[in-house]
Formats: C-alpha cells, sequence, structure tokens
C-alpha cells in the first residue's frame, strides 16, 4: 500500500545537514542551494515509485539547474534490511541513472526525521532563503511514468524562483514509505 505525503507548513527554514554522496564528496545543506532555491527529494534505489520517476525527475532536475534552482536526492532508508539501498548500490544506481544532481545518504535518518519525510519520492522546495515553499510530487507518475504528465515540481520551483512564494497547488508525494530502523 502506497504512503502519501501530509500537508507541511510552508515557511519553516530547511534544517542543515553534512551528508556524503555517491560521488565521494561530502555536502551540506548551504553547498547545494542554487540562488533562487533547492529542492530535496528523498528517493531509494528500490521503490518503483522512484523508478518510474527518474527520467521525469532527471528533466525536471536539468531543467531547474538553468532557472538557478539545484537538486539534492537524499536516501534515509534502512539498509541492514532494505539491502537494495545501501550506499554501494546507491553508486552504481546513480552511474546506472546518471543522475544530475548529489545523491546523498542519510544512514542516520536524521536528516529525514528533520524533514518529517514519509515517503518516496517525496520533494521539498525551498525559495533562496530556504524556507519551504513546495512540498509534493513530481507530478502524478505512479508505478509508470506519465511523460506528458504536468510538471507539478518544475512548474512549482518556476513560481519560486521568479519570487513569487509559495504556489497555491500542492500535489502530496506518493510513493513506498521511507524503511525506518527499528
Amino acid at each position: 500500500m502506497p504512503t502519501g505525503s501530509p500537508t507541511a507548513e510552508l515557511g519553516t527554514i530547511a534544517s542543515g545537514f553534512t551528508l556524503t554522496a555517491t560521488d565521494g564528496s561530502t555536502y551540506t545543506l548551504d553547498s547545494l542551494k542554487g540562488a533562487n532555491g533547492l529542492v530535496i527529494v528523498f528517493i531509494c534505489n528500490h521503490c518503483p515509485y522512484v523508478r518510474a520517476a527518474v527520467p521525469n525527475l532527471i528533466r525536471d532536475a536539468r531543467a531547474l539547474r538553468e532557472i538557478g534552482i539545484n537538486v539534492a536526492g537524499i536516501n534515509s532508508n534502512d539498509a541492514s534490511v532494505y539491502t537494495d539501498d545501501a550506499f554501494d548500490r546507491m553508486i552504481v544506481a546513480a552511474r546506472e541513472w546518471n543522475l544530475p544532481f548529489p545523491y546523498l545518504h542519510d544512514e542516520t535518518q536524521e536528516v529525514a526525521r528533520a524533514y518529517d519525510a514519509v515517503c518516496t519520492p517525496e520533494c521539498f522546495g525551498f525559495d533562496r532563503d530556504l524556507r519551504l515553499r513546495y512540498r509534493g510530487r513530481i507530478d502524478a507518475s505512479r508505478k509508470e511514468a506519465l511523460p506528458t504528465a504536468r510538471r507539478d515540481l518544475f512548474e512549482a520551483m518556476r513560481v519560486i524562483a521568479q519570487g513569487g512564494g509559495a504556489p497555491e497547488a500542492h500535489y502530496p508525494a506518493l510513493g513506498c514509505s521511507i524503511k525506518w530502523k527499528v
């Protein structure tokens, strides 16, 4: 049964973090921020919703970079139980998917907890001041990609980049639950 994201308290400031990425670098929240904002998307390797969304996420990440918004993916799943989400497999997935953004490992799950993330893929869109302006889905794709689906994340972040504040429409993310450590 898929998990949906709750509504968010818009305007909250992003929680800081320092995480290692599949490219071997360590990133902080501030180092990831673009001139006009940042999207943090909780993803993982095994989730069929993520696997279906990756092509559209990559397309949107490239387009967002052109308007000054960076994207970062974070995997917070318990890899001791979900071994497909282990860091070494994240490295393989990042290469296979040719991700144009850092894919970060939240081994302690502290970042997912700080953001109240509940599912994958789940997007958190922040403005240039790192205030939350969008929480929700990439688009209407589920276990199959919908190439012609309205680009919900991209359109919301375009409004945010133009200084328009939070977009009126928010569409909850739907996907696999984050696999929490017991």
